[in-house]
């Protein structure tokens, strides 16, 4: 036999117990800054100034920024517009759209993983090694400046600087083997 206080009871509780557990859910964050905080990781991993960020359930997420940009940390990272990956308390795997650079090369990040948290070290899984960085370096959001395709005398040579100041060259198929016999 069940009073209207008793049921009362109930349904307050049950109240209760949806609030605390939809606090808990990943899609409540409401910046990626906040979203990284709340799985162990270090604030800075991404640019100041995102506002377009998306996490489901599952963990996938994906951040918009404005435009592709370069951070330098203790090397330089480039973002792209759009980065996306699967986040876990510690960790960020199958990321897509972020790069390292290491002796003037650049490599794709794959993943980041906070080592036990007292350790105050990070790593960059880029393929074939894990770069290690200290996590004081992600902090707080780094700035991160616009890459652009430069206006100088290498675009008259058909050399341009693509995304993330990379270089690369442009085939010219109008003259290309025009001069050869």
């Amino acid at each position: 036999m069940f009073s209207s206080f008793s049921s009362s009871i109930i349904f307050h509780s049950l109240l209760l117990l949806s609030i605390s557990y939809s606090s808990y859910s990943k899609s409540n964050a409401t910046s990626i800054y906040e979203l990284l905080s709340n799985h162990g990781l270090p604030m800075g991993l991404f640019p100041k100034g995102i506002t377009q960020f998306n996490v489901a359930d599952d963990g996938n997420f994906w951040v918009h920024l404005d435009q592709a940009c370069n951070a330098k940390f203790e090397s330089e990272l480039h973002y792209d517009r759009n980065v996306s990956g699967s986040l876990s308390y510690g960790k960020i795997d199958a990321l897509m759209g972020l790069e390292a650079q290491d002796l003037f090369l650049w490599f794709p990040v794959m993943s980041i993983r906070v080592d036990v948290p007292s350790s105050g070290l990070i790593y960059f899984d880029v393929g074939a090694a894990y770069k290690q960085f200290s996590s004081s370096l992600f902090e707080t959001p780094p700035n991160c400046v616009a890459v652009i395709p430069g206006n100088d005398a290498a675009d008259s040579l058909n050399v341009y600087q693509g995304q993330a100041g990379k270089i690369g060259y442009q085939f010219d198929e109008e003259t290309s083997g025009r001069d050869v016999l």
